[in-house]
């Protein structure tokens, strides 16, 4: 079925973006992002709505209300990252775009996304300037920065754009909520691993690429606004538990040597930090108690802990492939970390 739609498309006008969008019972936010997309001012792409085995009529809604949308139905929840993989090899445009369902687009969001791209040909990844849906002026992500034990965050989240002065357009890596990816990129380097499942999985792809040689911008004019973890929660138990897992299997693919010997005491010094914010009540920490089991939340990190580093060889081996491949310069790669550090202060909401 994969072939078969690949090989009739070939025929035809190849468009030059294709937008992937994960769906998992994503029904009611799908009106609204698909219909965003279609008043698009560029118009040179084709849309990939990859349903992860929906059981709230989100298949039969699309078919019915957004023909021109093309309709991948998997039989399982394979996840962001191997959903996206599953339809990687359908789609036809030079630069893939990931999405998710959550979310809603400016009209200019794409052309801006383009031209960021077309203007920097040795840019590998182009972010969006994600806003939070609910208040247009608070930052969601512009790219991602990176603690050193490996946890990543959207940068300035929680700010006032517009008290935002000079915003940097060199980022280490895009937030995949709303990202471009160009192919060259992808084929070079592999796109999102599908054992991370979900999270993370940005940060894996986005380090790689930067290893490979790959630069990241910051398009500031192209603005989606998200509805941040709609689908999982902001601190539900799974998602604490494959955050703690994935960013494990980040460092270990990705990091290099004096940071993977760094790991234990950065490791611990974080979840010192982190349990002093919680039994505080500070800043995420608030969050946690407000909105979570704080018993289930413990044991997702612990589980996520020791499922992230009791069998760390299939994660040191896709490391030696990769080496392999790239010969990386692990110097300019510290030195890259270090630039888009970001504090556990930061981190965790926790004010300075």
């Amino acid at each position: 079925m994969v072939k078969a739609i690949f090989r009739v498309a070939r025929g035809k006008h190849l468009p030059k973006v294709s937008i992937i969008i994960l769906n998992w019972n994503g029904k009611e936010h799908l009106p609204e992002c698909l219909t965003s997309l279609k008043n698009q001012t560029f118009q040179d792409f084709e849309t990939i709505l990859v349903d992860n085995g929906s059981k709230d009529g989100s298949q039969q809604f699309i078919k019915q209300f957004f023909p021109w949308v093309r309709l991948v139905e998997l039989e399982e929840n394979l996840g962001f990252a191997g959903g996206n993989v599953a339809v990687y090899r359908q789609s036809m445009g030079s630069f893939i775009v990931t999405l998710n369902n959550d979310t809603v687009v400016d009209i200019k969001w794409l052309e801006e996304l383009v031209n960021v791209a077309d203007q920097n040909p040795g840019t590998g990844m182009v972010a969006s300037r994600i806003c939070s849906y609910f208040d247009n002026d608070t930052v969601d992500s512009l790219g991602m920065k990176i603690c050193l034990d490996g946890m990543s965050r959207g940068y300035a989240r929680g700010k006032k754009f517009s008290s935002l002065k000079n915003v940097p357009d060199d980022i280490l890596m895009p937030s995949a909520c709303a990202a471009l990816y160009r192919r060259q990129l992808i084929e070079q380097t592999g796109f999102f691993d599908e054992s991370f499942f979900a999270y993370c999985e940005d940060s894996d792809l986005g380090l790689r690429a930067r290893i490979a040689g790959w630069g990241a911008k910051l398009a500031v004019n192209s603005v989606v606004y998200h509805k941040y973890s709609a689908t999982a929660g902001s601190f539900s138990p799974f998602k604490l538990y494959l955050v703690e897992r994935n960013h494990f299997w980040t460092v270990l693919k990705t990091f290099p040597p004096i940071l993977l010997l760094l790991l234990p005491l950065t490791t611990l010094f974080r979840y010192v930090f982190q349990a002093l914010v919680t039994l505080r009540g500070a800043g995420s920490g608030h969050m946690i108690r407000q909105q979570s089991d704080v018993k289930a939340c413990l044991i997702a990190v612990i589980r996520g802990f020791w499922h992230g580093l009791r069998n760390p060889f299939t994660m040191i081996q896709k490391r030696r492939e990769f080496i392999k491949k790239c010969h990386p310069d692990s110097f300019r790669i510290l030195r890259l970390i270090l630039k888009y550090r970001m504090s556990f202060s930061e981190l965790l909401d926790a004010g300075d």
